[in-house]
């Protein structure tokens, strides 16, 4: 019974450890948003047509987006330092997790925040990406992100509540 239990932490150490990476990945691609579009630019062309492959809807959002960040960069570039304040709060709450990590019985509320914030992702981003005139398309793709952490976070409760009972 000791080993079960043991491979369960393993398991749950390993999960969680994939919900703090991803946080933290997905926050710090944040602060080099005016590098990652020209790298875009470089990869696909200036109109992010790649050549006649990219769908036409993608390629022409994605270069008034290019258009949007280029400008904001030469007028505001202050105004990525709202960004740079998103990432830090990306890597506060996967530090968070580290509470889950180390005793996931005990925490495993963490797990349920983060459905509740992958929940919360969906309607998050079909307000405030429609009132900055986001396509629905890419709304979508936004809250994919975090429809799909629910899964994770989901397991790792579950694994959570399956290690208290076999510690009782």
């Amino acid at each position: 019974m000791k080993s079960e239990s043991q491979r369960l932490l393993r398991r749950l150490r390993l999960w969680t450890a994939f919900i703090m990476v991803g946080l933290m990945v997905s926050g710090l691609t944040a602060i080099p948003i005016r590098t990652q579009f020209d790298l875009g630019a470089r990869w696909f062309g200036a109109d992010f047509t790649a050549g006649g492959r990219m769908p036409g809807f993608v390629a022409q959002w994605l270069a008034e987006a290019y258009r949007g960040v280029v400008a904001a960069d030469g007028a505001a570039p202050f105004v990525w330092y709202g960004t740079d304040w998103l990432a830090f709060g990306h890597v506060v709450i996967a530090l968070v997790f580290i509470g889950a990590w180390k005793d996931p019985v005990r925490n495993r509320w963490l797990f349920q925040f983060a459905m509740l914030a992958g929940v919360l992702v969906v309607p998050w981003a079909m307000v405030f990406g429609a009132l900055r005139g986001i396509p629905l398309w890419w709304r979508c793709i936004d809250s994919l992100f975090g429809i799909g952490a629910i899964v994770p976070a989901w397991w790792c409760h579950r694994w959570a509540c399956s290690l208290e009972k076999m510690r009782e």
